[in-house]
């Protein structure tokens, strides 16, 4: 095994181990999988409903470079779990599979490679590494795999048996932080559930998918800002998690205002308008930066660009009888809270709640552009109708 390849892979290791957020960790692992082995491509799926579901897929070739992975490709796509493809065969058999030519596989083998989205992209499959994500039960949850390694000079080369040995080896690890960070994701929509119980619109697809509009108006607003990768992979790692609860202190509002059918008088939507204040209180002891960030968001999601949100400045939240004044304005409200703000109106406006129906996807794209300079940071207005159609395939994919 060559030393650099052992050092990468201690250093990835210790990388993931870091990382609390399914979705960032996911993301991470299969573009650290293909970087350890210097492969151009890769897909990583979850075993859901006894299917393999695709999760992210990575092509450098097709889609640029981890920036641009685009990784809600295959919005719903799942694969069954037999032996007719090379995944399915892989999660049965709990067994990696190294090939060296998709194309030249023998006709007597009981898996083949379909070679349809190589049709379709004009792509060319070659090697292929697939290795089963295998838990400490012996349970088969996900699967790398892994396309075209290449060497030194960019040519397509066969996988080793190095390459191998050393993937299912970090394969390993990352299913035991692939578990971890499932269940620190399923606390988080356990305390959604509490507010869903209070408010009917505050569900568990709504909140992943404002979270998931977050980090990908951030990631773009960050590389046009020349924002390090480091300090992006750090923000949209807290970012996806913090977005989530951007409304939990609804859970303080009264229900007869939460399920009003009907529009809110002017002292109901003031006494609304206080969930923020009440959400930031819940992380107001901060113990990390993830308390810091849910704290902003929460007290500053209803902010707006020109100065026309609420809450405004509030020296000490834990103040009684706090009075509402004039709203933050501009670069006064945090990027995080800047970006949600906008994540959430139009999560708002493209859904179907009990109240209204939902709008045409134009519709909306025209309000968000008009509202560019008041409710919204232009900036980030520009970021989001860069990753438009991620958005969209965003809000398909939770919806």
């Amino acid at each position: 095994m060559e030393g650099s390849k052992l050092i990468e892979f201690l250093r990835t290791l210790e990388d993931i181990s870091h990382i609390k957020d399914v979705d960032a960790l996911l993301e991470q692992i299969l573009f650290e999988t293909r970087k350890i082995v210097n492969a151009e491509a890769g897909t990583l799926f979850l075993v859901k409903d006894n299917f393999l579901s695709f999760e992210y897929v990575q092509n450098d070739l097709l889609y640029g470079n981890y920036y641009n992975s685009n990784e809600y490709l295959y919005t719903k796509k799942k694969i069954p779990i037999n032996n007719k493809s090379i995944a399915g065969y892989v999660a049965l058999t709990k067994k990696s599979l190294v090939i060296d030519d998709v194309y030249k596989i023998p006709d007597n083998t009981p898996y083949s490679f379909n070679n349809r989205f190589d049709e379709l992209s004009k792509y060319r499959t070659k090697s292929v590494l697939s290795v089963p994500l295998i838990n400490n039960r012996n349970k088969v949850i996900g699967l790398l795999q892994i396309i075209n390694t290449k060497d030194m000079d960019g040519k397509v080369i066969t996988f080793t048996k190095d390459d191998s040995v050393l993937i299912e080896l970090f394969a390993r690890q990352a299913a035991v932080a692939i578990e971890k960070a499932i269940m620190t994701r399923e606390l988080i929509l356990r305390m959604v559930s509490i507010a869903e119980l209070r408010d009917p619109q505050e569900t568990g697809t709504h909140v992943n998918r404002v979270a998931a509009y977050s980090v990908e108006i951030y990631k773009n607003w960050a590389k046009r800002k020349n924002i390090p990768k480091e300090t992006i992979k750090c923000n949209k790692d807290i970012l996806r998690i913090a977005a989530m609860l951007h409304d939990v202190g609804k859970v303080a509002i009264s229900d007869i205002i939460l399920k009003k059918k009907g529009r809110l008088s002017e002292k109901e939507y003031e006494e609304m308008k206080f969930h923020t204040i009440f959400g930031a209180k819940l992380f107001e002891n901060s113990s990390s930066e993830w308390d810091d960030m849910a704290k902003d968001i929460s007290l500053n999601h209803h902010e707006k660009w020109d100065g026309s949100g609420y809450p405004g400045i509030i020296r000490d939240i834990n103040k009684t009888n706090i009075k509402l004044k004039n709203g933050k304005k501009g670069e006064e409200i945090s990027i995080f809270a800047r970006i949600v703000a906008l994540a959430d109106v139009f999560d708002a406006l493209i859904s179907q709640r009990w109240y209204k129906k939902p709008w045409k996807k134009e519709k909306v794209f025209d309000f968000i552009k008009s509202e560019s300079g008041k409710h919204f940071d232009p900036s980030v207005v520009d970021s989001f109708f860069q990753m438009k159609d991620r958005i969209i395939s965003i809000w398909e994919k939770y919806s």
